[in-house]
C-alpha cells in the first residue's frame, strides 16, 4: 500500500541517506529540501525517488558529493561556471545566486553552467530569480541514457531537456512555465511503473519503434536488452525545442552534448543556459508592472471551460499542491520506498517504517 509521509520526515530521512553517502550535514540538508519541495509541487519525478540513483552515482564515483560550482569566467554579464560534478541542487543554486547578483548590477546577466549533476526541478531556480525581481530563461540539456527519440525516428537520442521561463508579476506570484520537451518527464515513467500503471497512449514508442503503453519501456531494459523511447512534445515543435536545449544548454556552455551508444551509468549530467534581465534597468519596469498583471488579469476573465473550474498560469498548480500536501502529506508508492530504504541501507542507514 502507498504510505503518506510528512514533508519533514522526508527531509530527515533523505538527508540522512545523502550524509550517509558522503554528503557535509549542509549540503545534505539542501539536497534533502530540494528534492522534497519537488515532491510538495507534485513532481514527484524529480522528488525523493531519485535517491536511490543519486547513492548509485556517487558509489561509480559520477557524483562527486561536497563539490562546488567554480567561476571559469566572469565579466560581470556574462558569467561561465563549472559545476565539477556536484549535486545540481547545490551547485545550480551557487550559479543562479551569483548571476543574480550580477543581473542586479549589470541589469542582465547570461550566465552557463557546466557538467553539474542532475540539477533536478529547474523552476526552482526561476523562483529564485523572480524573488529577486527578475525575469530568467532557462535552457538545458541532458547527459544520460538518451531516452527521448528525435521526430521521424525510432529509438532514443537525448534526453528530455527541459526549457523554463519565470516572469515577477507585480503584487502577484509568478509566471513559472518548467517543462520537459519530452511528452512527458522521464522521472513520470518510473514513478507509473513503481505504480504499475499503463500510460496514456502517445507519450512512448518501444524498443522496435512501436507506440507502446508500457512506461517499463523506458525504465528497465527488455528481453533483447534495450529500451523504448518518449515522444517529444508537440511533434516537430517540441523536437525543435529539444535541439535547441542541448545545443544552448550542452555546447555552448561547454557541457557537452549526446552522440554515444547508451551505457549503463547512473549519473545524471546537466549542462544550463540562463539568460536574466532586470526590468529595472532595462527602463521598462513601470510598463512590465502594469501590463504584465492587465494581462494576466485579462485571462482569469475567461469563463472557465468544460471540466475546469478557472483559468491558471503557469505556477499555480504547483503552489496549490506544495499547500495541499504540506498539510495532508507526501504519498509515496511501495516499490519508490522500498528503493529509498534499500540505498539507505547501502550507506548504513535504517529508515523507520
Amino acid at each position: 500500500m502507498p504510505r503518506t509521509l510528512k514533508a519533514e520526515r522526508l527531509r530527515t530521512d533523505i538527508a540522512a541517506i545523502l550524509q550517509a553517502a558522503g554528503s557535509q550535514p549542509t549540503e545534505a540538508r539542501q539536497v534533502a529540501d530540494n528534492l522534497v519541495m519537488a515532491n510538495l509541487s507534485g513532481h514527484d519525478s524529480h522528488g525523493v525517488g531519485m535517491v536511490p540513483r543519486y547513492v548509485e552515482a556517487v558509489a561509480e564515483g559520477g557524483l562527486v558529493p561536497n563539490a562546488s560550482a567554480r567561476a571559469v569566467l566572469d565579466i560581470g554579464t556574462m558569467v561561465s561556471m563549472d559545476g565539477q560534478r556536484g549535486y545540481g541542487q547545490v551547485v545550480g543554486a551557487h550559479a543562479m545566486a551569483l548571476g543574480i547578483e550580477r543581473a542586479r548590477q549589470h541589469g542582465s546577466c547570461i550566465l552557463s553552467l557546466a557538467q553539474a549533476h542532475h540539477l533536478g526541478r529547474i523552476g526552482h531556480f526561476a523562483e529564485m530569480a523572480t524573488a529577486a525581481g527578475l525575469v530568467s530563461m532557462h535552457f538545458v540539456n541532458v547527459l544520460s541514457r538518451p531516452v527521448v527519440a528525435p521526430w521521424g525516428g525510432g529509438d532514443g537520442r537525448f534526453g528530455t531537456n527541459p526549457c523554463c521561463i519565470g516572469v515577477p508579476l507585480h503584487g502577484a506570484e509568478p509566471f513559472v512555465l518548467d517543462f520537459a520537451t519530452s511528452r512527458v518527464a522521464q522521472g513520470k515513467m518510473r514513478v507509473a511503473h513503481n505504480k504499475g500503471q499503463r500510460v496514456a497512449p502517445g507519450l512512448l514508442i518501444d524498443e522496435h519503434g512501436a507506440p507502446t503503453d508500457d512506461p517499463g519501456v523506458v525504465v528497465v531494459p527488455q528481453l533483447n536488452g534495450l529500451f523504448g523511447a518518449l515522444m517529444t512534445f508537440g511533434e516537430h515543435k517540441g523536437y525543435g525545442m529539444a535541439i535547441a536545449c542541448e545545443l544552448l544548454g550542452g555546447a555552448l556552455t561547454g557541457s557537452g552534448t549526446w552522440h554515444r551508444e547508451a551505457d549503463t551509468r547512473r549519473s545524471v549530467f546537466n549542462g544550463m543556459l540562463t539568460v536574466l534581465i532586470d526590468p529595472e534597468k532595462l527602463g521598462t519596469r513601470e510598463t512590465f508592472d502594469r501590463e504584465a498583471r492587465a494581462f494576466v488579469d485579462w485571462l482569469r476573465q475567461s469563463p472557465p471551460g468544460e471540466g475546469f473550474e478557472a483559468v491558471q498560469i503557469a505556477g499555480e498548480p504547483e503552489r496549490g499542491m506544495r499547500r495541499a500536501r504540506a498539510e495532508q502529506g507526501i504519498e509515496l508508492d511501495d516499490a519508490t520506498w522500498s528503493e529509498i530504504v534499500a540505498a539507505g541501507r547501502k550507506v548504513g542507514v535504517e529508515l523507520g517504517s
